[in-house]
């Protein structure tokens, strides 16, 4: 599917067969000389066929299109490295390029999934069946770097490159001040939250999420195209939409931890989620549900460890986390 969203500006659905997300959003701005498309699918035929069909559809020439990927995820990059022609540059951010010399790194942090209570015998199918195994990069890429604020003009567009932290260490959105337009990949999302997760002993994605949010509300955004799901008017409102939820997810966790200390596995099981219908409880979710879970119990965890609000104790190779001997009745605010 193909829509015009404004005068050389489209939106394409790249399908992403028997994930919950369903679609990829691919956005194609024309120009005179060369093009722009904004991330790309998964590599494997259904998207290679649906890109391609739809740039024919308007006439855009894949000899003569770059390519902006805004992070490293494989349903953003997966396919570009399977559309690249000769002159082709491929428009990426700083801090996620260098791992991608050698391919995508899609392999999880096994050690910390195992310190984190993930059962070590669901980690082994996890990898096998992973996207980022099946529907990666065909060969590594030679990035066109973009630095935050770095301008990038196609046609009559003129786009500023913002960093944007969270879901990924890296990820960029693009903004065109004058047609006030935002291609947010997926740090802005129209019907779910983005995932913000954490397998290291390093960093806080969720401390930089919430500063991303800040940053991307500093600007005029009229129109916000999201990598999945419907494009939307109000980001501001959004925005704050964004930050409650992750405030009463940090309230959740204190209440939980209340009742005694948890590992992030044993506390994403214990968390609310919106589960899908076929699936009757936390024991019946898929492995992959359960690792995006965890991942972002975890990243909620790091972000109330550091402020105060939990303490953390490794036990047998496992981290436990509580509640200090005086906690606080509610987290921090991020709204």
């Amino acid at each position: 599917m193909v829509q015009e969203i404004l005068t050389n500006l489209y939106k394409m659905e790249i399908p992403l067969t028997g994930s919950p997300l369903r679609a990829l959003n691919a956005y194609v701005i024309k120009g005179a000389e060369r093009h722009l498309v904004v991330d790309t699918g998964w590599n494997r035929k259904e998207s290679m066929d649906a890109m391609l069909a739809g740039l024919k559809k308007i006439d855009v020439a894949l000899d003569k299109t770059d390519f902006f990927i805004t992070h490293l995820h494989v349903d953003h990059i997966g396919l570009v490295s399977s559309l690249i022609m000769g002159e082709t540059k491929v428009y990426f951010n700083r801090k996620e390029a260098a791992g991608l010399k050698g391919g995508i790194p899609w392999r999880p942090e096994t050690r910390y999934a195992v310190m984190s209570g993930f059962p070590e015998k669901d980690i082994e199918s996890l990898i096998r069946n992973h996207p980022g195994v099946k529907y990666d990069l065909k060969d590594p890429l030679a990035f066109a770097l973009l630095d935050h604020e770095e301008r990038l003009r196609v046609g009559d567009f003129e786009f500023t490159a913002i960093e944007t932290p969270g879901h990924t260490r890296g990820h960029m959105c693009l903004y065109e001040p004058v047609k006030k337009i935002l291609l947010a990949g997926d740090h802005l999302l129209s019907d779910i939250t983005p995932n913000i997760q954490l397998w290291s002993e390093d960093g806080n994605p969720l401390k930089d999420y919430l500063g991303s949010l800040d940053r991307v509300g500093d600007y005029d955004v009229g129109l916000v195209l999201p990598g999945h799901g419907e494009i939307f008017g109000d980001c501001k409102k959004r925005i704050v939409e964004l930050k409650r939820h992750h405030q009463e997810r940090l309230n959740e966790i204190l209440t939980i931890l209340g009742k005694g200390e948890k590992t992030g596995f044993q506390l994403a099981s214990a968390m609310t989620w919106d589960i899908p219908l076929e699936y009757k409880s936390w024991d019946a979710l898929p492995v992959q549900q359960k690792w995006f879970a965890t991942g972002e119990a975890n990243s909620h965890l790091r972000y109330l460890e550091e402020e105060g609000s939990v303490s953390r104790e490794v036990r047998a190779g496992k981290i436990f986390y509580g509640l200090p001997p005086e906690p606080p009745v509610t987290a921090g605010k991020v709204c």
